[in-house]
C-alpha cells in the first residue's frame, strides 16, 4: 500500500468524518519535499523593509527591540524569538519571547490587536527567567515559555491576565519548542541538543499543568519507523540527564520547532536540516523534508527552525541564518520559499504565526539588521493566504 493511501486508510479509521477538510491535507502530507513552484508565484523585488514577498503581499514592521511600540508606552524586548497568535475578541494577541539571559530581560512580552490589525497595547507577561527560545500555545489560551539552557524549564505564562508559573513536571532539559494535542490530551515538546530526544508531557488533569508523566519518544535509528513512549524516571535531569534514562530513546539532532494539527506533529532539526512528522494516530514516523534528498537541488531549506501551520494544511519553516528564508511546505509534498529577508545575513527568523482569519503572518528577525539582540524586529505580512 502506497504511504499516502495507508496514512488515509489510518486516519479514516479514527473517525476522520468529523474534522474538517484540512485533515485530508495533513494527513497526505507524507514527504521528503521536493522543490517546485509556489503556490503564489515568484518572489517580487525587496520592499522597502528588505523583504521579498509574492505579489499580493505586503510586509510592516509592528515592533523592535529597545523601541516603544507605536500607540503604546511599552519598550520591545531584545532577540524575539518563538511567538504565537490567540484570538481576542475581534482583534487578537501575539506574543513573543526574549531569548537573553535573566539579567538582559529574559521572558516574553505581547503585542494586542484590534479587528485591523492596528496595535493597542503590550505588555509583559514574564520576567527573569532565561533564554526563552521557543514555546507553544495551549488550547485554554496560555503560552508555554520554554528556557533554552541545560536545566531549562517550561513556563507557563497568561496573555489575557495571571501570574506566570514554572512546569517543574515538564522537565528540566534545553527546552525548545513544544506543541499541545488536545486528542490525545497530551503536550509534545523538543530539546535543543545534538542528541536530543523529542518528549510528550501528559498531565495528570488536562488544562493543569502542575502534574502529570514526562515521556521520551522510542524508536530505531532509522528515518521512519514505528515509535512508542517510555516514562522518565526523573524529569528534573538531575543527576543524569532526560535524554539519557530511557534506554532506546530516539535521538534528534538539534531539536527545534514544533507544530500539530490533526493527528500529526512536526519537528524541525537543525543540525541536520530535517522536518520530521510523527503520525499519531498509528504510532509511525517519517521524513517531511531533508534537505540532502532533494532532488534536483539546491535544497530551498537550511538552518531549519520555528514552525507552524496554515488552516489549509501547509507548513511554514523559517530559517536561523540559511537565506533568511521562510519556506512552505505543501500538502503533496512541494517545497518553495515564501518570503526573504534581504541585509540580515547575521540573524535568525523566528516566531512564525498566523492570526485567528489566517490572513496575517507574525514573525521576527531576531538581531535585525546589526546583528546584535538589540536589533530585533517584528514583522507583520498581511496577504492572500490559502486558507
Amino acid at each position: 500500500m502506497e504511504r499516502r493511501n495507508f496514512l488515509r486508510a489510518s486516519v479514516l479509521g479514527t473517525g476522520a468524518v468529523a474534522f474538517s477538510g484540512s485533515l485530508w491535507h495533513n494527513a497526505a502530507l507524507a514527504a521528503p519535499a521536493q522543490n517546485a513552484a509556489s503556490p503564489y508565484g515568484p518572489l517580487q523585488a525587496a520592499d522597502t523593509r528588505g523583504i521579498q514577498l509574492p505579489a499580493g503581499f505586503t510586509s510592516q514592521i509592528v515592533a523592535r527591540s529597545r523601541q516603544t511600540v507605536t500607540g503604546t508606552s511599552y519598550t520591545w524586548h531584545d532577540a524575539p524569538d518563538g511567538g504565537a497568535c490567540f484570538a481576542d475578541g475581534t482583534g487578537w494577541i501575539y506574543v513573543s519571547n526574549a531569548e537573553v539571559s535573566a539579567s538582559a530581560g529574559g521572558g516574553a512580552s505581547m503585542l494586542r490587536f484590534n479587528s485591523s490589525g492596528t496595535v493597542t497595547g503590550a505588555s509583559r507577561i514574564l520576567s527573569g527567567t532565561n533564554r526563552n527560545c521557543a514555546g507553544g500555545k495551549t488550547p485554554w489560551n496560555t503560552w508555554l515559555s520554554c528556557e533554552e539552557v541545560s536545566d531549562g524549564r517550561v513556563w507557563e505564562t497568561y496573555p489575557f491576565g495571571g501570574t506566570a508559573a514554572v512546569r517543574p513536571a515538564m522537565g528540566r532539559f534545553n527546552h525548545e519548542a513544544a506543541a499541545a494535542d488536545p486528542v490525545r490530551r497530551a503536550i509534545y515538546l523538543t530539546e535543543d541538543a545534538s542528541d536530543g530526544c523529542f518528549y510528550r508531557f501528559v498531565p495528570t488533569t488536562w488544562g493543569d499543568l502542575s502534574a502529570g508523566t514526562l515521556q521520551v519518544l522510542r524508536a530505531g535509528t532509522g528515518t521512519s519507523g514505528s515509535f512508542t513512549w517510555g516514562t522518565v524516571p526523573d524529569p528534573d535531569g538531575s543527576p543524569t540527564a532526560t535524554r539519557n534514562q530511557v534506554s532506546g530513546a530516539k535521538r534528534f539532532n538539534g531539536g527545534e520547532g514544533c507544530h500539530y494539527a490533526n493527528d500529526t506533529v512536526w519537528i524541525t532539526t537543525k543540525g541536520d536540516n530535517r522536518v520530521w512528522q510523527f503520525n499519531l494516530a498509528g504510532s509511525t514516523y517519517e521524513l517531511a523534508y531533508d534537505d540532502s534528498l532533494v532532488n534536483p537541488g539546491p535544497a530551498p531549506l537550511t538552518g531549519v527552525d520555528n514552525v507552524t501551520g496554515s488552516s489549509f494544511g501547509d507548513l511554514y519553516v523559517a530559517e536561523d541564518g540559511g537565506n533568511m528564508e521562510i519556506c512552505m511546505i505543501t500538502p503533496d509534498d512541494k517545497i518553495s520559499v515564501f518570503l526573504r529577508i534581504n541585509g540580515q545575513s547575521s540573524s535568525e527568523i523566528c516566531g512564525p504565526a498566523f492570526n485567528p482569519a489566517g490572513n496575517r503572518l507574525y514573525f521576527s528577525s531576531q538581531r535585525g539588521t546589526s546583528g546584535s539582540s538589540s536589533g530585533g524586529i517584528t514583522y507583520c505580512v498581511t496577504g492572500p493566504f490559502r486558507t
